[in-house]
């Protein structure tokens, strides 16, 4: 089935953080398909490099991979300056790096309270912070944070990442009134139960728990990382140019 391509796209630099697998990787490939210059940031090193390899021979852009940790915050700051030394001023900025495990209540420690906060959300503020000046300069840009409908549920095991995940939605709407003078536009996703592979490693292990979730789906069809990406490359492109201060939910109807 051909999907639509975006030709605002075309050229443009796009910075992803967990670009090295699962929607990110997705996320990764559906912009290079539309020529844009990639840069994406990972902790997995490998997966990256490989990712990256893979696009070299085949993309209109090379994309750049740099292993970087998001909750270290000089980190990701000079890291973003080497995107903008290297393929130039950041006109698109997808905050999609986050961690999903989950824990009983009685378990969460406060250390790991405030790792899932680091993991899930403050990476998004400074980041945007980061790519403001960028997108300043081009006079536009579009910055897509990954929120989740966690939150929305209430899962009960996953008390951390929801209350990050329901902030990214807050923050969303303060950026998008603070950057939108700049003609910046903030919007978040909140993707449903895609099934990645880390999904499938780890929650989703036998084929019988994935037709359970996709029975509670209005469209059962398994939904994966590319139908998110998808909803992202709409979201920058020019296409989208009156669109801020949304969050959209891609979830096929998740109940």
């Amino acid at each position: 089935m051909p999907f639509a391509t975006y030709p605002s796209l075309a050229d443009r630099v796009v910075l992803i953080t967990g670009g090295a697998s699962g929607i990110g990787a997705d996320t990764v490939l559906a912009f290079a398909a539309n020529g844009a210059r990639v840069a994406f940031l990972d902790l997995q090193q490998e997966a990256g490099e490989e990712l990256a390899r893979e696009l070299g021979a085949t993309a209109a852009h090379p994309p750049l991979f740099m292993r970087c940790d998001v909750t270290d915050i000089a980190a990701l700051q000079a890291a973003i300056g080497t995107v903008r030394d290297r393929l130039g001023p950041v006109a698109v900025l997808v905050n999609n790096a986050a961690d999903d495990n989950r824990h009983p209540v009685a378990d969460v420690t406060q250390a790991y309270w405030d790792h899932a906060q680091d993991v899930n959300l403050r990476h998004h503020f400074f980041a945007a912070q980061a790519v403001h000046p960028h997108m300043k300069e081009l006079g536009f840009g579009s910055i897509v944070n990954f929120s989740s409908i966690a939150w929305r549920f209430g899962a009960a095991d996953m008390a951390p990442y929801a209350t990050a995940k329901a902030a990214v939605v807050g923050l969303t709407f303060a950026l998008a009134r603070a950057f939108g003078p700049d003609n910046i536009r903030v919007n978040a996703i909140e993707p449903g139960a895609v099934i990645t592979d880390r999904q499938r490693r780890l929650w989703y292990k036998t084929q019988s728990s994935v037709d359970q979730v996709v029975q509670r789906q209005m469209i059962r069809r398994v939904l994966l990382g590319e139908e998110i990406a998808r909803t992202v490359l709409f979201l920058a492109a020019d296409d989208s140019r009156m669109i801020t201060k949304q969050s959209i939910t891609v979830d096929a109807g998740l109940r």
